[in-house]
């Protein structure tokens, strides 16, 4: 199994945003050993929360379609790459059918910044069974790595990578404004910090995200390359 690498290295690659392959990999399903210390599944950013029990549910329009999505914080907890990890449930309803379900796995360091260690992804067809797994990764197996999802004070300009699985994850983010004011069917929020992801994975397109200081996301929705659209309804925990 892998070394587990000092926080301030591991920080370094996500702020480099590269990537690359390991020499020794967990076999597939398995996680280091060793525990990250300082790495808590209680996750208290105040720009991602992840409360157990908190229960997000949104509504907008995926590739043209109506969607609903409900993000459900769980009280398990999973050690992936040595960190403990909160398994966050995810399904995604096209037309009201679930064509996708997901278990996200994220992680606070002792400085507060919040850490995603991976997922597991299934897509359904319409009968509920499953069609693929793509997108699926654990830090620590194949060469894939955790990657910052929320600073602990986020200032504009900062930026990272999310995730990394080469081919499959490789998501990045940065922020770019705060203080901002945007209106969804839950409330109007101020304050509201405000950062753009892509992927090189689709070249072309881009996100806007907007966070509300102790909610976590409220609105999402595609500038660039698409219309997809994802705003909070409600929110309960």
């Amino acid at each position: 199994m892998k070394a587990i690498a000092p926080l301030a290295a591991v920080l370094a690659v996500a702020l480099a945003g590269c990537g690359g392959g390991s020499t020794n990999h967990p076999a597939p399903g398995t996680t280091t050993a060793r525990e990250r210390p300082g790495f808590s599944a209680n996750v208290t950013n105040p720009w991602f929360p992840l409360r157990r029990g908190s229960v997000y549910r949104y509504r907008g329009v995926k590739d043209g379609k109506p969607s609903r999505e409900v993000m459900t914080v769980t009280d398990r907890t999973r050690m992936i790459d040595g960190a403990p990890s909160v398994v966050v449930s995810d399904l995604l309803y096209i037309h009201g059918k679930l064509e996708e379900r997901t278990s996200d796995y994220y992680s606070q360091d002792a400085h507060g910044n919040v850490w995603y260690f991976g997922e597991d992804t299934a897509e359904l067809d319409a009968n509920g069974k499953i069609t693929t797994r793509e997108g699926t990764w654990h830090s620590g197996v194949d060469g894939a790595k955790p990657g910052i999802f929320m600073y602990a004070v986020p200032r504009v300009g900062q930026s990272a990578r999310q995730e990394y699985l080469e081919g499959q994850a490789e998501d990045h983010f940065e922020v770019i404004a705060t203080g901002k004011s945007v209106t969804v069917p839950f409330r109007r929020f101020g304050g509201v910090l405000l950062t753009k992801e892509w992927t090189p994975l689709e070249p072309g397109v881009l996100d806007h995200k907007f966070y509300a200081r102790g909610i976590g996301t409220v609105l999402e929705q595609t500038v660039e390359g698409g219309d997809e659209r994802n705003e909070l309804v409600s929110f309960t925990h």
